[in-house]
């Protein structure tokens, strides 16, 4: 009767710890796909990060490519997700760290919206500038050209003026002449009687021109082409001279004005042969030129 009853104990006993072992193993089995459920819930968080990080990253390389000049607060903030990138990447996941880059994706996405604002204001104003900046230089052109041809128009004017006051002769004669004991002068062309050249011309009238004290250069060449009297010289601003028998002067008062002057007989008498006389203005431009012949 009491082995009966031992049996009857140890039967329970063995149910009561197959009971708990079931539950531990239950348990246990539960931890496990809890443990593992987390570790999936984890991995893809981690992902999720990374990808928000990448994604980010590459907004900024955009952005610095498309931006005319290097932006300083694109590179450093594209630099600081990096290196966020390389320790999620590194990290071992757990809630509280997954949870505070996490926060830290969405202070760096409100921060990426906060600069491409401000670079694409920028750039709006750099285009803006670079419109203005080619409208300027398209005026400056025009004005460049404008005033080239002013500079053009004003050149051309002060040479028409330069021309235009010029004098000029209206007449040119030149004349062998034998000086009587009254002082009266006879033309002649016999070299023998001779004693001066009388050469005169007549200034033409010219309203443009200055008024005041004038001299003009008489050139008077032998028939062997040497210049007859002291022989002086004479040199313009272009560098051409021109070697001369006479300064003549006169007062010009924009009016027609006759002038004559002479030429005395050089030491020996005037041979015989061709003459020319040639009359310069002062700044040496021939104004005539005149031919005789003594016998």
């Amino acid at each position: 009767m009491t082995e009966t009853k031992n049996n009857n104990g140890l039967k329970v006993l063995a149910g009561l710890l197959g009971v708990v072992l079931l539950g531990v193993i239950i348990y246990t089995v539960s931890l496990y796909q809890d443990k593992k459920k987390t570790e999936t819930v984890l991995i893809k968080e981690k992902e999720l990060v990374v990808e928000d990080l990448n994604s980010l990253k590459s907004e900024y390389d955009k952005a610095i490519l498309e931006s005319n000049a290097t932006n300083e607060e694109l590179v450093t903030a594209r630099d600081n997700i990096a290196k966020y990138l390389d320790s999620v990447k590194t990290m071992k996941a757990d809630i509280a760290t997954l949870s505070r880059y996490r926060r830290q994706v969405s202070v760096l996405k409100a921060e990426r919206e906060q600069l491409l604002k401000q670079v694409d204001s920028l750039t709006r104003s750099n285009t803006l500038i670079a419109m203005q900046r080619d409208s300027t230089y398209v005026e400056l052109e025009k004005q460049t050209v404008f005033n080239d041809s002013l500079v053009v128009q004003n050149t051309q004017l002060a040479d028409a003026v330069e021309k235009g006051s010029a004098l000029n002769l209206s007449k040119f004669n030149v004349d062998a002449v034998k000086e009587r004991t009254s002082g009266k002068l006879v033309s002649t062309s016999r070299a023998g009687r001779t004693d001066k050249f009388k050469i005169c011309f007549t200034v033409a009238d010219n309203v443009i021109a200055e008024a005041g004290d004038r001299e003009f250069y008489l050139e008077v060449l032998d028939p062997q082409g040497n210049v007859l009297g002291e022989s002086y010289s004479k040199t313009n601003e272009g560098g051409a001279s021109v070697t001369y028998s006479k300064g003549t002067n006169f007062y010009y008062e924009n009016k027609s004005l006759d002038v004559c002057d002479y030429i005395s007989k050089p030491a020996g008498d005037f041979q015989k042969g061709n003459y020319m006389v040639n009359v310069y203005d002062d700044k040496l431009k021939l104004l005539g030129t005149s031919k005789f012949t003594l016998k």
